[in-house]
């Protein structure tokens, strides 16, 4: 198995196996924290070798600096069918709403197929060049 492509982006389509995407990125420009991201597509090409024909376990986790989960860790199940070719790929495009960020610093996306990492995304979280940023607020009693 091979992952061809592992992918932040804007949006992202799968047409017959062809894979679309739109706007990829490794940072995220936020003024003020808590934010929300409203939208974005994690995208992973894989290529499976004949004899690696089957079901497999995909699971995506959010991970933080802190090594804390940001998100639950996403997990599914993929079926690879052999073809003519003496490969054959799966896109996999993993649309997410939402996405609230908390602090700033480095998150990274832990792809793993059938319980083996396989591949590590960086997702920084910076505030714009320049501005001035103001800490989120503890809630009374905490700060």
């Amino acid at each position: 198995m091979n992952v061809e492509a592992f992918l932040i982006c804007d949006a992202a389509t799968d047409s017959h196996g062809k894979l679309n995407m739109l706007g990829a990125f490794d940072t995220v420009y936020v003024a003020q924290l808590p934010a929300v991201h409203p939208h974005c597509a994690v995208v992973v090409r894989l290529r499976f070798e004949r004899s690696e024909q089957g079901e497999h376990a995909i699971t995506l986790h959010l991970i933080d600096a802190d090594g804390k989960h940001v998100i639950q860790p996403l997990e599914g199940r993929l079926r690879v069918h052999g073809g003519a070719s003496s490969t054959a790929t799966s896109n996999l495009i993993l649309n997410m709403q939402g996405l609230r960020l908390e602090k700033y610093g480095e998150l990274a996306f832990h792809l793993a197929i059938d319980g083996q990492p396989s591949g590590a995304l960086p997702l920084h979280v910076l505030p714009p060049a320049g501005a001035a940023v103001t800490p989120p607020t503890p809630p009374i009693g905490q700060g």
